[in-house]
This record gives C-alpha cells, sequence and structure tokens, in this order.
C-alpha cells in the first residue's frame, strides 16, 4: 500500500494515542513519507514550513484509525443460513466484499482481521487492498473455516447432496482436521477460523452450551497451523470449549462468552485476547423479531449478551486483552454498523471511552500481528489516522457517525472522511 510523500500535520484537537495514556488537549501529529514522525502538544512540536499540508481536526479528536478484529467480508445482509455458501457465485461475492472493503475503511476502520470468510476470497483482497487496486482496510485473512460434521456450520441437510465447501470444511476427527488446515495453508491465509462451540442461533442441536470439536481435533488444527507459521482462533462460547481452545494453544478466543474462573485463570496465564463480538447479539435481542428469529433464539442471544458482557468486563478488570469486532454483515446486524460495538462496550458494559478505543485500535493491532506498525500514535508507526469532529470522550457514539469524520489516512494518505470524495456504499440486496 503506497505511503504519502512530503510530511502532514494534524492538530487543533484532543489527542487519544491508543495506548491507554491519558489524552493530549492541544495535540498534534506529524506524519512524513507515510510514518509518523511526531506525537504529542503543538506547543513543543517542532517549527514546520507554513507551506506543510496541514488537516484540522477543529477541536474534534485526532486517534489511531479503528481495528474491526471480526471481520466477515463475505457476509452481505445475511437473513438465512442460505445466504452463506449456496445463494450467491463466488464472483458476485467478492464484489460484495470490495464493497465492504470499502465501506469498512469509511467508517474509520483501518484494519480488520477476518474471522471467516466464503471463498478465500479475504485472501485476494488483502492483495488488492495492498496494491491499491480497492480501498479498505488492511486486512488479516482467514479463508474458510474448520468445524466438525454435526457442529455449528454443518447445517446443509444431507438429501441435497451438496456441499459447504465454499464456507467451510466439515472435518470428523484428527486427520480430517490437519488435512483442512493443510488446504489452508495453499490457500495463503494467516488465521484458521474454527468452531469448537455452538451457538444460540442454533437452539435445537448446536446451542451456546453445546460442543462441536473434541479436543484431539481442536489440538491437530493448532499444531498443524503452528507449524506453517499461522495462528488459529475459534467460536467459543460454551465453557468448557473455552478451555479446551486455551489447552489446545488457541491464539485468539471469539466470543469467550461463560468464562468460569478455571478458564480466566488460563486465559490470563496464556495472555490470549478475546473478542467478545457482542454487538450481534444484542441486534439479535432488539432486531431479531423483525427478521424472523423466534423467541427462542432471542432468549438464547439475551443469555449469551448478558453472559458474554460480564465475561468481557471480568477479563478487562483481571488485566486480560480485549478486541472490539462486532459480528457484522446480517440483516440485522449490517455493515457500516461497526462503531455501535464501541458505544455498546462503553455505555452498557462498563468501559471507559479510552478502555474501549485502546481495545479497538492497540490490542486490535496486536491481534493482526502488526503491534510494531498499526494501531497506536507513535513515532516509527504507520501514519493510520482517524479525524472526527467531536470529543470522544464526551460522545463516543460520534464514532457511528461517518458525517463526523474529518479524515481517515493510511499511511498518511487521505482516503475518506470529509476531506475526500465520497460514495455512499450502504447497499441493500435483494434475492
Amino acid at each position: 500500500m503506497k505511503t504519502e510523500p512530503g510530511q502532514t500535520v494534524i492538530d487543533n484537537g484532543v489527542l487519544i494515542d491508543g495506548t491507554g495514556a491519558p489524552e493530549i488537549k492541544d495535540g498534534c501529529v506529524i506524519i512524513k513519507d507515510g510514518l509518523i514522525e511526531y506525537v504529542g502538544t503543538r506547543q513543543n512540536a517542532p517549527l514546520l514550513p507554513e507551506s506543510i499540508r496541514r488537516i484540522d481536526a477543529n477541536g474534534g479528536t485526532i486517534l489511531p484509525g479503528l481495528v474491526e478484529a471480526h471481520f466477515h467480508a463475505t457476509y452481505f445482509n445475511i437473513r438465512t443460513l442460505e445466504d452463506l455458501d449456496i445463494k450467491y457465485p463466488v464472483e458476485y461475492v467478492s464484489l460484495l466484499a470490495s464493497v465492504n472493503c470499502r465501506l469498512a475503511l469509511e467508517c474509520g476502520y483501518t484494519a480488520a482481521r477476518s474471522g471467516g470468510c466464503l471463498f478465500n476470497v479475504d485472501v485476494w483482497l488483502r492483495t488488492a487492498i495492498e496494491n491499491d487496486l480497492i480501498p479498505g482496510p488492511r486486512l488479516s485473512p482467514s479463508g474458510r473455516e474448520i468445524c466438525s460434521a454435526g457442529g455449528l456450520m454443518d447445517w446443509n441437510p444431507e438429501f441435497r447432496k451438496i456441499g459447504m465447501e465454499g464456507l467451510v470444511f466439515i472435518i470428523n476427527g484428527a486427520d480430517d482436521a490437519r488435512k483442512a488446515v493443510r488446504a489452508l495453508v495453499k490457500d495463503g491465509v494467516e488465521w484458521v477460523k474454527t468452531y469448537p462451540t455452538g451457538d444460540a442461533a442454533a437452539p435445537d442441536v448446536n446451542d451456546h452450551h453445546t460442543l462441536c470439536m473434541t479436543f484431539d481435533e481442536m489440538h491437530a488444527v493448532v499444531q498443524t497451523a503452528h507449524n506453517h507459521g499461522m495462528k488459529v482462533t475459534g467460536h467459543c462460547r460454551a465453557t468448557e470449549g473455552i478451555k479446551n481452545a486455551l489447552r489446545a494453544g488457541y491464539d485468539t478466543i471469539e466470543h469467550g462468552t461463560f468464562m468460569d474462573d478455571e478458564s480466566m485463570d488460563l486465559l490470563l496465564e496464556r495472555d490470549v485476547p478475546v473478542i467478545p463480538a457482542l454487538y450481534f447479539e444484542k441486534a439479535s435481542v432488539d432486531r431479531g423479531h423483525e427478521f424472523g428469529l423466534s423467541q427462542q433464539v432471542i432468549d438464547g442471544h439475551q443469555e449469551t449478551l448478558d453472559g458474554g458482557a460480564a465475561s468481557a468486563l471480568r477479563i478487562l478488570r483481571a488485566g486480560g486483552r480485549l478486541g472490539m469486532g462486532g459480528d457484522y454483515g446480517f440483516g440485522w446486524n449490517p455493515h457500516g454498523d461497526y462503531a455501535r460495538e464501541l458505544t455498546y462496550f462503553t455505555k452498557e458494559v462498563g468501559f471507559t471511552p479510552l478502555e474501549t478505543i485502546k481495545c479497538a485500535t492497540r490490542t486490535g493491532a496486536e491481534i493482526m500481528g502488526r503491534g510494531h506498525d498499526l494501531g497506536t500514535l507513535e513515532v516509527g508507526k504507520l501514519g493510520d489516522v482517524l479525524v472526527v469532529d467531536g470529543n470522544l470522550i464526551d460522545e463516543i457514539a460520534l464514532l457511528e457517525d461517518r458525517n463526523c469524520f474529518i479524515a481517515v489516512l493510511q499511511g498518511g494518505c487521505l482516503k475518506a472522511g470529509r476531506l475526500a470524495p465520497r460514495q455512499d456504499t450502504r447497499v441493500t440486496v435483494d434475492g
């Protein structure tokens, strides 16, 4: 991805550096040739030529570009299970995903970690974004997912005589698990996404307290993936599934919904980040009836929401690490609403604005394996910066409104916001 040559100064705003440190009232960031050269107060900034490019924060907030740590680029207004894998061909899915990537960038998300993707599209999205063919967040891809036969993602009835190969590898045993990971090695993914547990969306046979993979299968996935330099994550709601993932050596935990004392001790001992992805649960409760979800499913999502919120706050207060990513791409939880997750954690779970922003920037970058060059405003890191018209300490919900964005920069290049041309990418797909 290209960087902007020359110098750019961003000032006249409150600076939040993403490390969790207190905000700087009269903040200033200087970017030179795409890298951050100075972060601090305007008063202490070096003398700059009058001709330097300047972005005026208008008394608002200067912060790192946000990181969506559970990004489903190929999910597009999913309403029924048939929307996954079998509804659209890979060619159309690729086009839809490119629209989602552009929208994510316009929403201030300059980087993202995939939480599962149809047809391996996210690997090629990463290539297209890095080569400036399409706009989007810097992307860490995961490709197709892994689930045991009869598990949460093996929903397609046998009588249809069609597989789920575009979405998920269905495995039976450790040997199948290794085979699936080796296919992902060839695909070029960075993350292997698995389904150790069920979900409230499948209350009859694979609910949120059900195990959907054996420990042997999970351990085989980790051994094979780590051997090839890939990381492993998993959809983990049930307590025993969380413990199995931690014992197997998972690198992150998606959701981590029902944590007990033993799972907390394991998590903190290994310093494994958790991505709660709670806004999907909240949206399912708030809008489920509108989209035909049964009361049984909605009640399950409420239990998951309550358990997940309690676990997330407990993890944070115990010194654990959390990333932000709300499982967007469903009809009731669409792309473009990403920052609602941040508002929810701040206003309803009990995080401070600075804690939420740290999770959505620094920790997100660490989860991607990019903590060395992304996620915080520090000298030497890439100039991925979001400038918001308004004080996020007073009202974090400003991040939900793209009209409040003065500038979104990647490597110092202006990509979105008021200062850049913008098209509305909130598209509805019929059919």
